[in-house]
């Protein structure tokens, strides 16, 4: 027994499209998914830079984000057991990927670069692994509007 009526689905003609539910608006293809990309690396300038053997003075750099491998492996070296001011130096010698024309950059580099430039780099590593970002939020000393200042990359004095 055939059955027909109503309720029954309509055939489907080959090469036809499939009809819409009636009152539904045209079917939309969904959209490209936007493909964000992470910046994982910022250069960076020393304020006064890192004097090599040879008294080449090399202060353009790149620093990468830290992994929480980076973070870790200093905590079993004996110099930083011994004295946990050392953390910091071995830290960024294995974060700082470049610096100037230095073949390598280690812990022994980090170690001879200037006071200066040591806290600048313990700032830039803060700067842009806690918060995400080079930039400070600051205010003006004259007229107390904020405005915010790019840490990375620029020289001291420029904004």
């Amino acid at each position: 027994m055939r059955r027909s009526g109503a309720g029954a689905p309509a055939a489907a003609t080959p090469g036809a499209e499939p009809s819409a539910e009636v009152g539904a608006g045209p079917v939309q293809p969904p959209a490209p998914a936007v493909r964000q990309t992470l910046r994982t690396e910022f250069p960076f300038q020393l304020p006064r830079g890192y004097v090599d053997e040879s008294g080449t003075v090399h202060q353009d750099g790149v620093m990468r984000l830290a992994t929480a491998r980076d973070e870790l492996v200093p905590l079993r070296d004996v110099r930083v057991q011994e004295n946990p001011a050392y953390l910091s130096v071995v830290l960024l010698g294995r974060v700082i990927t470049r610096l100037g024309s230095v073949p390598m950059v280690h812990d022994g580099v980090v170690e001879n670069m200037f006071a200066s430039d040591l806290a600048f780099l313990q700032d830039f590593y803060r700067q842009i692994n806690a918060e995400g970002h080079t930039r400070a939020a600051v205010q003006c000393p004259h007229c107390a509007e904020p405005f915010e200042v790019e840490l990375g990359g620029s020289r001291l004095g420029e904004s």
